[in-house]
C-alpha cells in the first residue's frame, strides 16, 4: 500500500481545483458575472441597494424602528427587480451550477474515502 503525504494530497486538490476552473460551468459563471458587471441597470440597482442597506445600518444604530420598516421594504423592492432581469437569473443558475459540481467532487471525495476504510476493516 502507498502511503501519501499531504503535500502530494494537496498537490492533487489543486490540479483538481484548476481542472475544475476549466469546465463549462466556470467558464459559463464567468461570463455571466462580466456581463452583470457591464450591465448599467443591475449596476444602478446594486448601488440602490448597497445605498439603502448602509441607511438601514444607521437607522437601527439610531433606533428609528419606523423609517427602518421603510428602507427595509424598499430594499426588498430592489432585490426583487434585480432578481427579475433575466441576466441575473443567468448568472444565479450558473453559480448554483458551480457550486452542485463542487459538491458532487467533495461528497465523491468523502463517500471513497469512507468506503476505502470500510473495506479495510
Amino acid at each position: 500500500m502507498t502511503l501519501y503525504t499531504r503535500e502530494q494530497i494537496i498537490e492533487k486538490a489543486i490540479e483538481l481545483a484548476n481542472m475544475v476552473a476549466q469546465t463549462e460551468e466556470v467558464d459559463f459563471y464567468k461570463r455571466a458575472e462580466a456581463k452583470i458587471n457591464q450591465n448599467e441597470k443591475v449596476q444602478k440597482l446594486i448601488a440602490e441597494i448597497k445605498k439603502n442597506q448602509q441607511e438601514a445600518v444607521n437607522l437601527r444604530h439610531y433606533k428609528k424602528y419606523e423609517a427602518l420598516k421603510k428602507v427595509e421594504a424598499r430594499i426588498d423592492e430592489l432585490m426583487d427587480e434585480v432578481d427579475k432581469i433575466p441576466l441575473v437569473q443567468e448568472f444565479k443558475q450558473s453559480q448554483t451550477e458551480v457550486n452542485d459540481l463542487l459538491q458532487l467532487i467533495a461528497k465523491t471525495i468523502s463517500d471513497t474515502v469512507t468506503e476505502k476504510i470500510n473495506n479495510e476493516k
